[in-house]
């Protein structure tokens, strides 16, 4: 009888990985980065925090929220509904110093708050506010970031962060290894709302900004809003209706307007047609665009490559409309309808006006 050999176990992550260092020991928590602006909290930060308390509760840690603003009713708002939304701790600096965003000031206090704390992880939105502090804070403080994340999970004690990579056609996972804290980003609508809890209450720590105004290089000498900001809404549309290269020109995306129009829903469209012209800039869904997450999506004409399905993954259900059947769209669409997109718009919007019509004549 002869004995075989085990064949030896392949190199895990685990072992390949070098053992941390001793005084990483010192960083606990995860920290989300509340985005308030004019009183206002960005919604990313609220998402951030739902994925925040996955992350530390597989740590066994707090989930800490960071407000900063001037003193008043919009920030002790941001407060509270950071509790509600699951935050354990909330650290706040007020001054009126902060009461317009810059760069220096925002990155030196929460520099300072970082070196005294020492958290594990820290998110922040990959909006125009969240990208630019991001970067500025982890130069600071010697550590990565990594930005425009489709993902967060905890790996072997470390944060894997998953983004897009080479254009969009992979998606890569990056690991912190090396240096503290762990740092991300995200974009708005790439994680679901957590469900808010009215009355929940957590810990609040001040925390002193200790920066005078002499002291920053920038000043803010008018703040002229963008009244055009809120035209397109498409990250929190609950129906959208999107056009691609497969309906064969610029004059055939009025079908996917025309069925946006009768759905009550917006539209949007691929990075090659607004790389054609055919919609502007503001109404691209995908990696390099708009992140949607509404109740139905549908996508005529879209052949689904990886740079779209990040965008639109999210979306509660999907519909997609392609005259080639192995379209990658139709691998991760729950319903697909083979055929030529230029004659199944116009029969869907008419088939909904009739409908709509009955139940208006009903009702």
């Amino acid at each position: 009888m002869t004995e075989k050999k085990a064949a030896p176990a392949a190199p895990t992550r685990a072992s390949a990985k070098k053992e941390l260092p001793e005084h990483f020991k010192d960083y606990k928590h995860v920290w989300v980065f509340i985005e308030l602006e004019r009183d206002e909290v960005h919604s990313v930060s609220w998402e951030l925090l739902g994925e925040g308390r996955k992350l530390a509760d597989t740590l066994k840690v707090d989930l800490c929220a960071v407000v900063m603003g001037p003193p008043g009713e919009g920030l002790e708002k941001a407060v509270r509904e950071s509790w509600g939304y699951g935050a354990d701790v909330t650290y706040v600096v007020a001054d009126p110093i902060l009461a317009d965003y810059r760069t220096q000031s925002y990155t030196e206090g929460l520099e300072t708050l970082i070196n005294t704390h020492k958290p594990e992880i820290i998110l922040l939105g990959a909006t125009t506010l969240g990208r630019d502090l991001a970067g500025s804070l982890a130069t600071t403080l010697k550590t990565g970031l990594t930005a425009d994340c489709t993902g967060l999970e905890i790996d072997d004690g470390s944060l894997a962060a998953t983004r897009p990579t080479f254009g969009g056609t992979l998606l890569c996972t990056i690991y912190t290894l090396n240096f503290r804290p762990q740092m991300a980003t995200v974009r708005p609508r790439v994680m679901a709302m957590p469900d808010f809890t009215e009355g929940r209450s957590g810990k609040r720590i001040d925390f002193p900004l200790n920066i005078k105004e002499n002291d920053i290089i920038t000043k803010v000498l008018e703040f002229i809003p963008d009244t055009t900001s809120d035209k397109v809404n498409l990250a929190y549309a609950d129906i959208v209706v999107a056009g691609g290269m497969g309906l064969g020109s610029a004059a055939n995306f009025q079908h996917v307007m025309d069925l946006a129009r009768v759905l009550g829903a917006d539209y949007g469209g691929s990075r090659p047609t607004v790389q054609k012209g055919w919609i502007p800039a503001e109404r691209q869904i995908g990696q390099t665009g708009k992140t949607i997450r509404p109740k139905l999506y549908i996508a005529a004409g879209i052949s689904g490559a990886i740079q779209h399905r990040v965008g639109v993954e999210g979306a509660d259900m999907i519909l997609a409309i392609n005259s080639d059947p192995n379209a990658p769209i139709f691998e991760f669409a729950h319903y697909g309808i083979v055929g030529d997109a230029t004659q199944i718009l116009p029969a869907l919007t008419k088939a909904f006006e009739q409908r709509l019509s009955k139940m208006r004549k009903a009702g």
